[in-house]
């Protein structure tokens, strides 16, 4: 049976090593990390990623692991309430989003493929380059805490994340924006009501607030890009300050209560990428490797999910049958030709709500305000609706068929 070596045990990684092996296809999964006790930036299933876990039959480790339900949204302009949505069954039907534990998830998706004969492991080992047999990728050279050698494979897959060793190693090109903001990531305890999700946008400012697993208060603060200098030299007390400032009243108090309780605060350099082809001849990339999404509307890891489904379609049959280097090859470019124009459609709609909420020049409030009267009017909804839907169901089905 040929040989994958998948690179990267994040979600899209992990996943896709599962399936394969869940196949017979012999897999190796390799990790530098020795375990996922570590801060996660994406932690919200959307419906469109819970359906790609329950599809994969790994439903239950999500019941399994550390989650919560939000019950609703609510957008406030300058601490005004405009929007609020009751986020429930007339909405999604049985597959409603879900704020779960990231690093307890990977490790419940590892630890049932660690039951498939097929599946390989290995933690704790980095990858430095490629092993290439003339133009074709053949493996890859690893460092261990024994020292170095070479894993041979008759595919490589990079799901290494926005600094893929596999992407740069490969010479994949890729296309970047830069959204104009990077995001202030903490956790602080639950806010005593709120079991739901609320985004507060104002005068250049934008901050989401969501009740999130272990009873904690999930805070994503989007600043301008360059300003985390002069933020981190006031502390995180004036942080504090400067957001309680642009929320409404009750997440104020709970924010100045708890100033001191802010837990593992960092910052997320927000970029927005996709490489101008995902495969070289023996080797494929996938999830952030492919394509890093910005933070709007909590994306990367559905798309991941997404990604390890589509990619396990076209791979398993190609291995199965022999893996002929060209037949690989081949189906390495249906993967990317099937799930481009959904990372295409998601980053165009990521790039413009910034652009708007975060702008401080004088059109900046009154554009702001003109959105906030078509919200209330309705006249709006419709967009509204569009938008919802790409960023909760993708642009199209995506169904594993093997």
């Amino acid at each position: 049976m040929p040989h994958v070596l998948v690179v990267g045990a994040g979600p899209a990684g992990a996943t896709l090593a599962f399936l394969l092996a869940r196949r017979g296809v012999d897999v190796t999964l390799i990790e530098r990390q020795r375990d996922f006790a570590r801060e996660f930036r994406g932690e919200v299933l959307l419906p469109s990623g819970v359906d790609a876990v329950q599809q994969m039959g790994l439903g239950a480790a999500i019941e399994a692991v550390p989650h919560a339900r939000p019950d609703s949204l609510a957008v406030f302009l300058n601490r005004r309430a405009v929007v609020s949505i009751a986020l429930d069954a007339s909405l999604f039907g049985d597959v409603g989003p879900v704020a779960v534990s990231q690093p307890a998830l990977l490790e419940a998706i590892v630890t049932e493929a660690a039951r498939l004969p097929a599946f390989h492991f290995e933690r704790g080992v980095t990858v430095r380059d490629l092993v290439r047999d003339g133009e074709r990728v053949a493996g890859v050279r690893v460092a261990t805490p024994e020292g170095e050698r070479a894993l041979r494979a008759d595919l490589v897959i990079g799901a290494d994340g926005r600094a893929s060793v596999v992407r740069k190693r490969g010479g994949l090109a890729s296309r970047e924006e830069a959204p104009p903001m990077d995001i202030v990531w903490c956790k602080l305890p639950a806010l005593p009501g709120l079991r739901g999700a609320r985004g507060y946008i104002g005068r250049g400012h934008l901050l989401i607030a969501y009740h999130t697993h272990g009873d904690q208060l999930q805070v994503a603060w989007a600043i301008l890009k360059g300003t985390f200098g002069e933020l981190r030299r006031r502390g995180i007390v004036e942080w504090i300050e400067v957001m309680a400032a642009h929320v409404s009243d009750d997440l104020a108090a709970h924010l100045r209560a708890h100033a001191h309780a802010v837990a593992h605060p960092f910052l997320l350099d927000a970029v927005s990428d996709r490489v101008l082809s995902w495969s070289l001849p023996g080797a494929l990339v996938i999830g952030d490797a492919a394509h890093t999404m910005s933070p709007v509307g909590g994306q990367g890891l559905n798309v991941a999910l997404r990604d390890a489904v589509v990619a396990a379609n076209h791979l398993v049959p190609v291995l199965a049958s022999g893996a002929d280097p060209a037949a690989i090859d081949a189906a390495a470019r249906r993967i990317e030709f099937e799930r481009v124009p959904e990372i295409v459609a998601v980053q165009r709609a990521q790039a413009a709500p910034p652009r708007i909420v975060l702008a401080r020049a004088f059109w900046g409030e009154p554009l702001r305000r003109a959105f906030a009267l078509l919200f209330r009017s309705g006249l709006a909804n419709r967009y509204v609706a569009a938008q919802a839907r790409l960023f909760t169901y993708g642009v199209s089905p995506v169904r594993l068929a093997v």
